[in-house]
């Protein structure tokens, strides 16, 4: 085999020269060539795999790391998906560059007559806003600065206004108040029948009505309007020519007194009667310069709330009540005087009580004195040291207000409110 081999190595050293033909060049690329590989199925590549990996716990290392992470970016999204959804739900839409319906709508809402014609008020404020909310004021648009803001309201009672992210510098310009708190709301005017006013409880209700005649300064009329609130008062009576309760500046200075209590305004004298409880009797404040009896008081010069009708003149057909002072006038002529007596004698006696508050310039009307004669009320006298014409008006009806509280409270438990006035004031 050998020899064999050794002979036939010449032959095949000759046919390399021939390598260069077009046969050789064939045989060449043939040897070259690698074999055919042959591949799996792809139920022996799954029964491969599984002999490879004989558990689920036992992963490709990116397969593995992937699932590992895959669950804390899930949480992290959904943590930043939370707030994200509850902004969403109040729906509010952000007023872009050269927006004027802040500026528009507030302007408009200072406006008494725009007030009164489309029936929308303006509070500013998140605790005026929320007291108003919980009195079941209706929202329509709500301006705000920040979502912090508005998470600080009942946001379940905004669903149906309309609300609007404004720049701070903004809500700053159009705010009445130094420091603005973010937050301003247009409502509509509140209705005293369909509001839910807090209940007051008996032993600390006041079964009185404060009449306001001529009340014209925003500042009075909303201190007013807190004191009648504090003091557990049942409603208060605006008559025409009194301020707009529902000012800016009345709704300030009133701190909510708004929605705890009944107010009803710009009423006629003809039917005012209708607004008073049962059985009431109307009595009008006084201030005057302190004397010894009301038999002086009486003749004495009046001041502050009664010292001439609001008009300033006397109408033709309508008594000078100025004259029962000194009793010039003859009996006949007048049907009858205004009973004067201090404020700290009994005068909550009767099952309702109104008390009829004048301003400071005009004073009470002409009316009021003759509503309060046909009621049997009586002109309650707060005495003021000489030469001090009157007190500020409600500061006067906090003295009467919390008075008459005294006096019920006296009556209740079976003493005479009038002895012992200073004890357990």
């Amino acid at each position: 085999m050998a020899a064999f081999m050794r002979g036939a190595r010449a032959p095949f050293l000759l046919l390399r020269p021939a390598l260069g033909s077009a046969a050789g060049r064939r045989g060449v690329r043939a040897l070259k060539r690698s074999p055919v590989r042959v591949l799996p199925s792809v139920a022996q590549a799954r029964e491969e795999l599984r002999r490879v990996v004989p558990g689920p716990s036992k992963k490709p290392r990116d397969q593995a790391g992937w699932e590992s992470k895959a669950p804390k970016a899930a949480a992290a999204k959904e943590e930043k998906k939370v707030p994200e959804r509850k902004e969403a739900e109040l729906c509010f839409e952000k007023a872009q560059s050269g927006d004027k319906r802040l500026s528009k709508v507030v302007t408009l809402a200072k406006s008494r007559s725009f007030r009164e014609r489309h029936g929308k008020i303006l509070l500013e404020g998140r605790r005026l806003i929320t007291d108003a909310l919980a009195a079941g004021a209706v929202p329509q648009t709500l301006f705000f600065s920040a979502i912090e803001h508005l998470k600080e309201l009942p946001v379940d009672k905004l669903k149906g206004a309309s609300l609007v992210k404004v720049k701070f510098e903004d809500l700053k310009t159009w705010s009445d108040v130094i420091t603005s708190q973010g937050v301003i709301g247009i409502f509509s005017r509140p209705d005293h029948a369909k509001m839910a006013y807090p209940e007051v409880q008996r032993e600390h209700a006041l079964p009185l009505s404060l009449i306001c005649d001529n009340i014209r300064d925003p500042g009075n009329m909303g201190t007013l309007l807190r004191s009648a609130a504090g003091a557990g008062c049942s409603r208060v009576l605006l008559l025409k020519g009194c301020v707009d309760a529902w000012e800016p500046k009345v709704l300030r200075a009133g701190m909510g007194a708004h929605f705890r209590l009944s107010i009803l305004s710009d009423l006629d004298w003809g039917v005012l009667p209708s607004y008073l409880l049962p059985e009431s009797c109307v009595h009008v404040a006084d201030c005057s310069q302190a004397q010894a009896t009301p038999a002086v008081a009486e003749n004495a010069a009046s001041h502050g709330w009664v010292s001439r009708p609001y008009n300033l003149k006397a109408k033709p057909g309508l008594q000078d009540w100025d004259r029962d002072l000194d009793g010039s006038e003859d009996e006949r002529q007048e049907p009858g005087r205004l009973e004067v007596q201090p404020y700290s004698e009994p005068w909550m006696e009767g099952p309702a009580t109104a008390v009829v508050i004048g301003g400071e310039t005009h004073g009470v009307s002409t009316e009021a004195r003759q509503l309060a004669q046909s009621t049997g009320g009586k002109r309650l006298v707060i005495p003021v040291v000489p030469g001090v014409d009157s007190l500020n008006c409600a500061m006067a009806a906090s003295i009467l207000l919390f008075e008459g509280k005294r006096q019920m409270k006296l009556s209740e438990a079976g003493r005479n409110p009038v002895s012992g006035i200073w004890q357990n004031y």
